[in-house]
């Protein structure tokens, strides 16, 4: 006999690859119907694909599928197994879709609407970015480059994969002599972050559960074991009954809550639990609080952090 949390892990991974490939499909329609019959470079290797398609007519999946693998091989040392397994699903599904779909649209759906493409195109693939992120997935691209960047040299991931993409954008020009083909290109690469980080924060929104159960042990463990979450107990007292209860207080992200009450539902219907959101989290598995000490501070924070395990040895 299976066990149920077993089903329940492997449901929760099979709904992130369904994700994950719903987001591509928002992004490959997007691009495929909206972006590319402008002939407007956008950023990531994607554009750079876009590139040799427009110069040499080159299959731009064939072409970014290839870039794809070639910088994962030369990245494999340095971004891990499982960053390079993650991405090579996504490129795989990404290139597979761009391969059926650019056929199908050789005009854009809004026809002689350049701006408005843009802005639908670029709309779109904020949005399937967003999903794919959120669920743990990768469409390749220039955050590889920018992941193996910022192993050596001290710069942010974001701000490495915005000069890769500023560069390719303004490569364009080598080939279409146009600087409307430039802007485009910026202003899809602008409004393509700002949708995938609506997305994306939405769901990085936390939130604060209190479940009240006789079995709070049983919910606690499979928190923990399904969720990769810390449950706090707490001590309380329920004045109806005079009878000492325990609480648990679980902090977890806004896309978890679904997962928090399904667990406590199949352990306990009859727990009592409520919900609410909070501002910020920050700690270990949420935000880093991003706040700068004063020199003395720093030092005495370092000083206490160096001496810790050494007063706590002590007798």
């Amino acid at each position: 006999m299976s066990h149920p949390n077993l089903k329940f892990n492997v449901w929760h991974q099979v709904r992130d690859y369904v994700m994950i490939v719903l987001g591509l499909l928002f992004y490959a329609l997007g691009f495929s119907a909206f972006v590319l019959p402008e002939k407007v470079v956008t950023g990531g290797v994607i554009g750079l694909a876009s590139l040799f398609h427009f110069a040499f007519n080159w299959n731009v999946a064939v072409v970014n599928y290839a870039i794809n693998i070639l910088l994962l091989v030369i990245a494999y040392r340095t971004v891990g197994r499982q960053f390079v397994l993650r991405t090579i699903f996504g490129a795989t599904v990404a290139s597979v879709l761009l391969y059926f779909m650019v056929p199908l649209f050789p005009k854009p759906l809004v026809e002689q609407q350049p701006f408005m493409n843009i802005i639908i195109g670029a709309t779109l693939c904020g949005l399937g970015l967003g999903m794919t992120f959120t669920h743990n997935g990768s469409s390749g691209g220039t955050d590889i480059i920018a992941a193996v960047v910022t192993k050596f040299r001290n710069v942010s991931f974001g701000r490495m994969m915005l000069y890769c993409d500023v560069v390719i954008i303004s490569s364009s020009y080598l080939v279409f002599h146009s600087v409307d083909k430039i802007v485009y290109g910026l202003i899809f690469m602008i409004i393509t972050a700002f949708v995938a980080d609506l997305v994306i924060n939405n769901n990085r929104q936390a939130v604060q559960f209190l479940i009240f159960s006789e079995k709070w042990e049983d919910i606690a463990n499979a928190i923990t074991s399904e969720t990769h979450r810390g449950c706090t107990v707490l001590d309380g007292v329920g004045w109806y009954t005079k009878h000492h209860v325990k609480i648990l207080m679980v902090m977890c992200r806004k896309m978890q809550s679904m997962q928090i009450f399904r667990i406590t539902k199949a352990v306990d219907p009859k727990a009592f639990i409520s919900q609410w959101n909070v501002n910020g989290v920050y700690g270990e598995g949420f935000d880093e609080m991003k706040v700068r000490l004063k020199h003395k501070d720093a030092q005495a924070a370092i000083a206490e952090k160096e001496n810790a395990p050494q007063e706590s040895s002590e007798p």
